[in-house]
């Protein structure tokens, strides 16, 4: 007994020190990437191509109207943006039509239309919208991505290089008021953000940020279109997947774009936690198991509990926490995420509560999407829940 118990100890201590390497780690990679000009675009194209960027919608979020707006005032020579919606009476259409008239059609498309080719209903968006794309250049901006004048610059730039076959940026979590929203918040700022620039910079896994990417039209048609996505949990792993696999690269560049968070209630960030989870299991499955060893916080906390609060239990404790509170405030320091810093004392509540959903993940067979259930394949598949798999 007393064997098991020392070893359930020792086994509580590994995710304490991987985790606490990790996040050191991912500082360090985070003030590399985002300090060395290697990782930004080398230099500015001789002719900047037309862009169009498309923008899938489905209902009025929090602060709406600044982020659409945000895509329709760049600072680019020749772009389009086609706001897309598949509901006739969706809420958001006065403020499309109201976009449309400020702009100029000439700027602003404005799709309304009900296609349906998947359970993907993001796809079924932009495959509506795909018929009205007037470039071949495309840029995916989600509808709670606001934007920068310089964002289509930086993120067109790479493509000029015929080797380059997918660009994403990175993105910053902003506006979350109540204490439910700053812990997604958290999520992106904290963990999210620092983990991906640390895949990036080892190569240990390949990531593609589908709320701001950009891609050619060739890329899209080579794999056969947008239909092609449309079965797939995380259509934008699978296009990224598909797209270096043909022997392009993959670039994310060292930009942010700011994400709003919009919660109703603590449920509603509850179930898009777990959903968040089961994206990433269905993209990078192995990585997303190993991914227990670096959850620091709440181990110490369980290494606390068997040891009954004694004082190691307590140093263990201790140390884990300060250590994730010192390194995730120098980790947003570096991409100046005030609102993230003053959020900071909800951290390790975050971690506890993604121990938690990151169980559940494993656990729920079946994706909440839209009102409708599916059930989740091992290759990433969305099948309508009652159908034969």
């Amino acid at each position: 007994m007393q064997i098991c118990f020392s070893l359930l100890q020792w086994i509580f201590l590994i995710p304490f020190i991987g985790g606490s390497v990790f996040v050191i780690l991912s500082l360090l990679a985070v003030r590399r990437f985002l300090g060395n000009p290697a990782y930004r675009s080398p230099h500015t194209p001789y002719q900047w191509p037309a862009v169009t960027i498309l923008k899938p919608l489905r209902g009025l979020e929090k602060g709406q109207r600044e982020n659409l707006r945000s895509a329709c005032m760049q600072d680019y020579p020749e772009f389009q943006v086609v706001f897309s919606v598949q509901d006739k009476e969706d809420p958001v259409i006065p403020l499309l039509r109201e976009l449309q008239e400020e702009f100029g059609p000439e700027r602003v498309t404005a799709v309304i239309g009900n296609a349906h080719v998947g359970p993907n209903g993001k796809i079924n968006n932009l495959v509506g919208a795909f018929q009205h794309v007037r470039n071949d250049l495309l840029v995916i901006s989600d509808s709670d991505v606001r934007l920068q004048p310089d964002y289509l610059k930086t993120i067109a730039a790479p493509l000029e290089n015929p080797d380059v076959g997918y660009v994403c940026t990175l993105y910053k979590a902003v506006s979350a008021h109540r204490w439910f929203e700053k812990l997604e918040l958290l999520t992106f700022n904290a963990d999210f953000i620092p983990s991906v620039v640390f895949a990036q910079l080892t190569g240990a896994s390949k990531s593609c940020l589908g709320a701001s990417m950009a891609f050619r039209r060739s890329s899209l048609v080579e794999m056969g279109g947008f239909e092609a996505l449309a079965d797939y949990l995380v259509e934008d792993y699978e296009m990224g997947r598909r797209i270096w696999s043909s022997g392009k690269k993959i670039v994310i560049t060292p930009y942010f774009v700011d994400i709003v968070i919009d919660f109703n209630n603590f449920f509603h960030w509850w179930h898009h936690q777990v959903y968040w989870d089961q994206n990433t299991r269905a993209a990078r499955p192995a990585g997303f198991f190993a991914s227990i060893l670096t959850r620091s916080i709440p181990f110490a906390c369980l290494f606390a509990i068997v040891r009954l609060g004694d004082t190691a239990g307590l140093a263990v404790l201790a140390t884990a926490v300060i250590l994730r509170l010192s390194v995730a405030a120098l980790t947003m320091m570096t991409f100046r995420d005030r609102e993230g810093l003053k959020s900071i004392a909800l951290l390790p509540l975050r971690d506890l509560l993604g121990l938690f959903s990151w169980f559940l993940s494993f656990t729920k067979k079946t994706v909440l999407w839209r009102g409708s259930e599916f059930i989740l394949t091992r290759d990433g598949r969305l099948v309508q829940k009652g159908k034969k798999l």
